[in-house]
């Protein structure tokens, strides 16, 4: 069935294949940059309505034959606008501009990348690839086509997707939204529920493997993803889409733009509403994503523009994997579920199975042109978020959670007879206690305050383009548990708090447990110098930033014993160097090699959840290297490139009684080849290809000495980690993806991946035994999946419209996205999670 589906789609995308040939006369011309008249090389030239193009050459030269009959050439280039020219003779010169004036100014702020100019790996998302392919997946999965990618939606909760990049996971990689930086400021996570509606607003995405072209100091071991919003449209006019998929899914989103009117003002503002039952049993879900953003051309040099979005949501989640066996014993299959139960009639997530989440940004951004070499752009930002998971509390939480990391329950759990949490059972216990609840839910809350300021000036000196910025940011972090049920009883006793009298009752609302907060204070500048010259490029950047800490906490300690630290300073420092040659304007090779130090993270600067200092922690170090190889035509874009990337000193801590040990030493090395391809035969027709092929691996054992706090030695810990491979992430991956128009308006597409080489994750702290030497994590099997889509344009009263479908693994190939390793390393003690099985959404977008 499988090759006659295949052989179907592929007589499909092969019967709307045509060409022709035709007399034809030649035309010529230079393709340059309307801003500073500089040519633009790699520019498409295409005559419209055929197969017919060329791309320009290092000077921004072209010729094409152009058949009779056809008066027109296309000129395309990222992020310039696309246009047409009628032909008028034998020689047709363009200048073209940047697509929107404050995107532009954006993407410098953001360092994106260029083809054939910048000297990074680098993979471009277009918004219409978003919108035709997304469908109802999590946003990061946009990105599993391109090399050395590794997403999965991991619990299958609303937003609770991971991304790994080069075998690196998100603390490892820069998330840049707009230029500014939103790992999180205590543990570099990021959380994708908090972005959860950012695919609606998305402009274009450039994922850069590496160190990428950004010249902040952030944490771009794997690479960067470099996400592009959308600012104000420069047409006035707006857009409707509505979704509708499996298990209840639905979203309604819209967009509205005054355009830039006379007086140079702009509004756009878009919003959408998403819900569902989710495809996993108990993980429905609600949220909402909203955009505004206005802007002022104040003078013919300066403008200036307020940009806010946001996507507040709620979901439940499955947080627990469990053994296959458990799996396959189960009603629901893969699609089981153990944390949740009913209360009044509805689904309740247990512990760390519901979220609630709302993380605002607004950034003001200025950009004035001083003069004809010299620009200055401004963002000074801010997000105020509010929001947390829900926790099992109590002396007998156990009646409510489940062990980890198997997900067997535990002696105590309490599970009704079709398989749920049984909270009534729970609230009979507690409302026949003398003591109050002995388990409740709790709200983990973890809020935080972050302002920033990013400013970097460009000039030019002779040939020279010189950059230089500053890098500011304050963060607070909110760190606390507050009753939420008390689940039938009458109040909740916690004695964790030295300020308060262990036998106060506490109440809905009332903080229990911990409370502290977490502040970091950042200071960066960055400079970079540049030479461009007509086929050679090559860059020098570094940066250096100082990273302060400071802890309060207000349970742990009186005010008299202090409960504020004092602030502790980590410096870091970054440099880096590239360079481009463009052989000619087909072939081009470039190289990148940079070093730099990072700062240990925030719970690595104290010990344990104190507020004493760690003296031992150090900076991370990183070594990393690349050699890459681009080949352009009009019809066949390719890139190569071989990366070395060494991690070394992880911070890693162990604790012997009540002392602290820090383990340095513990060095990774993530080596590995990508390839891309691109195959555009037919203007109706796009062939995709990528494959990537790592090796990456912990690089050798390491040994820590304990001692007392009067140098007294108390013990040897040891790390078995040499030769073992990373996990968590496919080492090898390989995608091929059609794409063609078929009839006139209907386009279809045909994606299929492979993963391979993928090892569960396991926690490095735990090989700790002489047995586990040399011994990997369970090696999961391989699984291809495949996905389909479709796309048809048509008019409804005059307006331009279109209807989108998309089938998610189309065969209903059953796999395991995500594993943790057992205590054999093998399939029957590793618990799992199962990857999604056929999901489908049709949606239909009017512009107006």
């Amino acid at each position: 069935m499988k090759r006659n589906l295949f052989t179907f789609i592929l007589l499909l995308i092969l019967s709307g294949i045509s060409t022709g040939i035709v007399a034809q006369q030649t035309v010529k011309g230079i393709v340059t940059d309307a801003g500073d008249s500089t040519p633009i090389p790699g520019v498409t030239v295409m005559v419209k309505g055929t197969d017919i193009g060329t791309i320009s050459d290092i000077n921004g030269n072209y010729k094409i034959n152009v058949p009779q009959g056809k008066d027109y050439l296309v000129f395309s280039y990222v992020g310039m606008k696309t246009i047409e020219m009628k032909i008028t003779g034998t020689e047709l010169n363009v200048a073209l501009a940047p697509e929107n004036e404050e995107i532009a100014e954006i993407m410098v702020i953001a360092s994106f990348a260029k083809d054939r100019h910048t000297p990074v790996s680098f993979s471009t998302i277009s918004p219409e690839i978003i919108t035709e392919k997304l469908g109802n997946q999590e946003f990061p999965e946009i990105l599993k086509s391109t090399p050395s990618v590794y997403a999965t939606k991991e619990g299958g909760g609303y937003g609770d997707s991971r991304i790994n990049l080069r075998g690196f996971d998100s603390s490892n990689i820069g998330v840049l939204i707009n230029g500014v930086p939103v790992n999180g400021m205590e543990n570099g996570r990021v959380y994708w529920s908090n972005w959860a509606g950012l695919s609606d607003v998305t402009r274009t995405m450039q994922v850069q493997r590496g160190l990428g072209a950004s010249k902040l100091a952030i944490s771009s071991v794997g690479g960067t993803i470099n996400i592009i919003t959308k600012t104000t449209d420069a047409k006035k006019g707006g857009s409707v889409y509505l979704v509708t998929g499996n298990n209840g899914y639905s979203k309604t989103a819209f967009t509205l733009s005054t355009g830039i009117q006379d007086n140079g003002w702009a509004v756009t503002v878009s919003g959408s509403k998403t819900q569902g039952d989710g495809y996993v049993r108990g993980t429905n879900f609600k949220g909402y994503s909203y955009f505004f953003n206005v802007s002022k051309r104040l003078t013919d040099n300066q403008t200036l523009a307020l940009t806010a979005f946001g996507a507040p949501q709620w979901h439940n989640q499955r947080s627990s994997q469990h053994f296959i066996s458990t799996y396959l014993s189960k009603p629901d299959g893969v699609l089981y579920n153990s944390d949740f139960g009913y209360r009044n009639g509805k689904v309740y997530g247990g512990g760390y199975a519901y979220n609630e989440y709302h993380k605002p940004q607004i950034s003001l951004n200025h950009n004035w042109s001083i003069n004809s070499v010299t620009n200055l752009s401004t963002a000074i930002y801010a997000s105020k978020s509010t929001g947390g998971g829900r926790r099992i509390s109590g002396t007998q939480s156990n009646l409510l959670t489940f062990q980890y990391p198997s997900g067997e329950p535990n002696a105590e759990t309490l599970i009704t007879p079709d398989g749920h949490l049984d909270y009534d059972s729970v609230m009979k216990i507690n409302q026949a206690s003398n003591t109050g609840s002995q388990a409740i839910v709790a709200m983990s809350n973890n809020s935080h305050d972050w302002y920033g300021i990013l400013s970097s000036l460009n000039t030019k000196v002779g040939d020279i383009n010189i950059t230089a910025g500053i890098d500011g940011r304050y963060y607070k972090g909110y760190h606390y548990q507050v009753v939420d049920d008390l689940l039938g009883g009458k109040y909740f006793l916690d004695g964790a708090n030295v300020n308060r009298d262990a036998s106060t009752p506490l109440y809905k609302g009332d903080k229990f447990a911990y409370y502290s907060l977490g502040e970091v204070l950042w200071e960066g500048f960055f400079a970079q110098g540049e030479y461009v010259a007509e086929s050679f490029s090559g860059f020098v950047s570094g940066s250096v930033s100082n990273s302060s800490y400071r802890r309060t906490d207000y349970f742990a300690y009186t005010p008299e014993e202090g409960q504020v630290t004092d602030w502790t300073n980590f410096l870091g420092y970054s440099g880096k160097a590239g360079v481009n040659y463009n052989i000619n304007e087909h072939h081009n090779i470039f190289a990148n090699g940079g070093y730099f130090t990072r700062a240990p993270f925030f719970k690595y600067a104290f010990i344990g959840h104190t507020n004493t200092f760690n003296e031992g922690a150090k900076n991370e170090r990183v070594l990393s290297s690349e050699l890459g190889y681009g080949y352009r035509s009009v019809k066949v874009n390719a890139n190569v490139a071989l990366y070395r990337t060494k991690w070394m000193d992880k911070a890693l801590t162990r604790t012997l009684g009540q002392e602290t040990a820090n383990i340095t030493g513990l060095d990774a090395l993530h080596q590995g080849v990508e390839a891309e391809l691109t195959y555009k035969p037919s203007h109706k027709l796009t062939v995709k290809g990528m494959l990537s092929v790592g090796d990456w691996i912990w690089e050798k054992d390491v040994a820590a000495a304990v001692y007392d706090q009067n140098q007294v030695f108390m013990d040897s810990v040891f790390i078995y980690s040499k030769g073992i491979h990373v996990g968590n992430a496919a080492q090898t991956t390989a995608a091929l993806g059609i794409d063609a128009e078929v009839l006139p308006k209907l386009t279809i597409g045909v994606d299929v991946n492979y993963y391979a080489n993928l090892y569960s994750y396991f926690d490095i702290n735990s090989r700790v035994k002489e047995s586990d030497i040399g011994v990997d994590a369970w090696k999961m099997p391989d699984y291809t999946l495949a996905d389909f889509n479709v796309k048809y344009k048509f008019k409804v009263a005059g307006l331009n419209a279109a209807i989108y479908g998309k089938i998610n693994n189309i065969l209903d190939t059953e796999y395991i996205a995500d594993a943790t390793d057992g205590v054999t390393h093998d399939y029957a003690t590793s618990p799992v999670f199962y990857g999604f099985g056929r999901t489908w959404s049709i949606a239909l977008k009017v512009r107006f």
